[in-house]
């Protein structure tokens, strides 16, 4: 007998879900129910009918609703959320009831009066990502519901959901009174750039593939940025030629950032320009310009385009951090903790250290699987070791450790995470493990100047020394105007002093001290380098000037910090310092 054809129709599908039913229940069981009937019968039902929706099942906590248009069923949602909002007001927070909300377009297979398939399925995800009185939707809604709803939509990038094979690209919607607002109103929470169409400005119209190529490479090494959400090439480059103000694109696009610039081609030269904008706040965060010879048209985009997202990049996460800081600490998500720890962390004080340590612990107790807290965790422990600011080392490396493991477990395409694995190892005297997680995070994301700068930490106390200053260079390169500078020049002293070139450490050393945030490091390296070239005076007065501001430092158990592999690199640093004559005088002031 011929198997009965299955009933299938596209449909937008609404799944909604009452948020702490079980606990609601357990504080006042007969209120709950009393007045979810009351929402049912005074405001949910009556709305679904308005917008021509069915209410396929309901739960004690839940409902779904199938509606044949987009429009209708976001509609329905926005006016459902913002009148449960005002309904619940006085109630107390912890016995509010609120709902999530998730919609999906998808293909549905009817089987009676209940609906079944991939398309509720996924509706059923997205809601569960959703938070307490919020709506989510999927691409294909937000693509027919955007200008026709009283909303604006955030992008939330791609998620994974529980038991959907493909990654699903989440909006959020953003409730509001006025039909007229736009996302720039409600900026988007979660850091998203796009990189627009750079403009050919070169008097023959067919260099435009030159724009076109470092654009592309341009946004291509930004996805590889793991924090940060990356309009796609057919969305931004949709804006070529269109006279669009930044924040009007910021509000379609549903992004934070946007990359803007140029190329103009002269004969065998080339200029690009390009200019990093907050387009929600209407200010510019960086601009650089680029001038070359177009000898290989190969090597000249791979050169521009790692020397962009070098400096963009640190851009990115200063402004981030910026933002997370005027927040007020109740409003504080795992995000936000995770940049307020990022933005302690290299203040390089003791003090902040600690508070950026509890930041990243608070944000893991949030969202266990945030892997970029677990990996800020990670280098606070390693910073709180290399800073001597604890003399419980071991510990601190086994936790810095056990918290970057745990990051790329979560995580393996994150760089900065193997990174500071790659830095704890070395400090715990795992040299060859430590080289293989540098290499794998610049293999993963070669345009970061800390990614490649964990590499060069790892290479100079492996003893891998003109290697290290090689990367090093790179190092500087990427990111010439780092807030970290002072660090890429006290490991290039290091290396140098390691290998006997003591003027060149001096130099570097006192390169580094001029730095923000620099103190202990490069007066002790500079101390060591001018007592190997018997500069006395010079290092007892660098000397005089760090116990000013440190007094209380134990330098006998700074010299052991550093994890150098070669007994003999390690004794060149003491013995410059001995003949320098500062410890026995330091001994006796004490």
């Amino acid at each position: 007998m011929p198997r009965e054809r299955e009933e299938r129709r596209l449909a937008a599908v609404l799944a909604a879900d009452m948020v702490g039913y079980s606990r609601l229940m357990q504080v006042d069981e007969e209120g709950i129910i009393a007045r979810q009937r009351l929402h049912r019968s005074e405001l949910i039902d009556p709305a679904i009918a308005e917008h021509d929706g069915r209410t396929v099942k309901t739960t004690g906590d839940g409902l779904l609703v199938e509606f044949s248009s987009v429009v209708d069923a976001v509609r329905c949602a926005v006016a459902i959320q913002r009148a449960m909002d005002k309904r619940e007001a006085k109630v107390p927070e912890e016995q509010r009831i609120r709902y999530r909300v998730g919609i999906n377009l998808g293909d549905i297979v009817v089987d009676g009066s209940d609906i079944l398939g991939d398309g509720v399925n996924i509706a059923a995800r997205i809601e569960a990502e959703a938070e307490p009185g919020g709506i989510y939707v999927s691409q294909e809604v937000y693509r027919q519901s955007k200008g026709k709803v009283p909303a604006a939509f955030e992008d939330l990038g791609e998620r994974a959901l529980k038991n959907i094979s493909e990654p699903v690209r989440l909006f959020r919607v953003l409730i509001t009174e006025d039909p007229r607002i736009n996302a720039a109103s409600a900026p988007p929470e979660v850091p998203s750039i796009a990189v627009l169409p750079f403009d050919n400005m070169s008097d023959d119209a067919g260099q435009s593939y030159l724009a076109d190529g470092i654009a592309e490479d341009i946004l291509t090494g930004l996805a590889r940025v793991r924090w940060l959400v990356v309009t796609s090439r057919n969305s931004s480059f949709a804006y070529r030629g269109r006279l669009a103000d930044l924040k009007h694109i910021s509000s379609e696009l549903g992004v934070r950032y946007v990359l803007e610039g140029s190329v103009r081609r002269a004969g065998d030269r080339v200029r690009v320009t390009a200019q990093l904008i907050d387009a929600v706040e209407d200010r510019h965060l960086w601009a650089e310009r680029y001038d070359r010879r177009l000898e290989d048209i190969f090597d000249l985009q791979d050169e521009i385009t790692a020397t962009i997202l070098g400096a963009i990049e640190p851009e990115l996460g200063l402004a981030e951090q910026a933002r997370a800081r005027r927040k007020p600490p109740e409003s504080l998500d795992a995000w936000d903790l995770y940049l307020r720890g990022q933005w302690l962390l290299f203040r390089y004080t003791c003090e902040d250290n600690v508070r950026a340590q509890d930041c990243f612990r608070r944000a893991t107790a949030l969202d266990p699987d945030f892997a970029a807290s677990h990996a800020g965790l990670a280098y606070a422990c390693h910073i709180a070791v290399i800073e001597g600011f604890s003399n419980d080392r071991a510990t601190y490396i086994d936790e810095g450790v056990k918290a970057a493991r745990r990051a790329v477990s979560l995580d393996d395409k994150d760089a900065h995470a193997y990174g500071v694995l790659a830095r704890l190892l070395t400090m715990n005297r795992e040299y060859d493990s430590a080289l293989l997680a540098a290499r794998k995070a610049v293999a993963l994301n070669p345009n970061n100047a800390q990614v490649r700068f964990g590499h060069a930490f790892a290479l100079t106390f492996s003893g891998e020394l003109k290697e290290a200053l090689l990367e090093l260079d790179q190092v500087t390169r990427l990111s010439s105007r780092d807030p970290n500078l002072w660090s890429f020049m006290i490991m290039r002293a290091w290396a140098l002093l390691a290998l006997g070139r003591f003027e060149e450490a001096a130099d570097w050393a006192r390169r580094s001290a001029e730095q923000p945030n620099s103190v202990l490091w490069p007066a002790v390296t500079l101390v060591s380098s001018l007592g190997h070239l018997q500069r006395v005076d010079e290092a007892r007065a660098v000397f005089k000037r760090l116990r000013e501001v440190d007094p209380d430092r134990d330098l006998i158990a700074v010299w052991n910090i550093l994890p150098f592999r070669d007994p003999a690199h390690h004794n060149l640093l003491v013995e410059g310092v001995r003949k320098a004559g500062v410890l026995d005088q330091d001994v006796k002031n004490r």
